[in-house]
């Protein structure tokens, strides 16, 4: 897939991403997540920290983890988690054009890494987030369904998926994903993805 198209499909999965959270009420911010520890507040101050941090590295950043620190979320979550993937996007278009790595340094040895690699990994990270805010807010159904529903994103996301380490290292306590667990019968795509990655498609909160 051409480089140009990869960041077309990621920009796909921040839209989703938008709708999860789209109507989040004040209250609702203080719910469980499946992120062990992190309320909806907490998941969503890390995700908009996260896509700072990436599109400061696209427009050419060097590694300071400093750029992608959590950031306060404010009265209009979704609000500022669209804002926050219009600006990741145009990065991205940005790093495509000039050619541009980019430096990750929560990830492996920092990099630099290819761009197609970072938009994988952010794409992994806004999906699988994704799903952990939806079942949160009681949706997570409904998101599964739309990824289901894009044959495209969902190769791009399994591609990415079975490319991560299922070792003791790097599924430790305290690292983005816990050890795999196995896929239920009847299981769909996207939730064999979230499996590997060591989400239990059942959580309710």
């Amino acid at each position: 897939m051409e480089i140009v198209e990869l960041v077309e499909l990621h920009a796909r999965s921040l839209e989703l991403a938008v709708e999860v959270v789209d109507g989040a009420r004040p209250e609702q911010l203080d719910l469980p997540t499946p992120c062990a520890g992190w309320t909806l507040r907490h998941l969503l101050a890390h995700e908009i920290g996260q896509r700072h941090g990436f599109a400061a590295a696209a427009r050419g950043a060097g590694p300071d983890p400093a750029l992608f620190a959590p950031v306060t979320v404010g009265p209009d979550p979704a609000g500022t988690v669209r804002r926050s993937g219009t600006e990741l996007t145009a990065a991205f278009r940005g790093a495509a054009a000039a050619g541009r790595a980019l430096w990750l340094p929560e990830i492996r040895d920092g990099g630099p890494f290819p761009l197609d690699r970072a938009v994988g990994f952010h794409l992994l990270d806004t999906l699988v987030h994704g799903w952990d805010l939806a079942a949160a807010l009681g949706t997570k159904d409904r998101l599964v369904e739309r990824v289901e529903g894009d044959g495209e994103l969902l190769s791009v996301l399994e591609a990415v998926t079975d490319a991560v380490p299922d070792t003791p290292e790097a599924r430790a306590p305290g690292r983005a994903f816990r050890p795999g667990l196995r896929p239920g019968d009847g299981a769909g795509r996207f939730e064999r993805v979230l499996a590997l990655l060591g989400r239990d498609p059942a959580w309710k909160g």
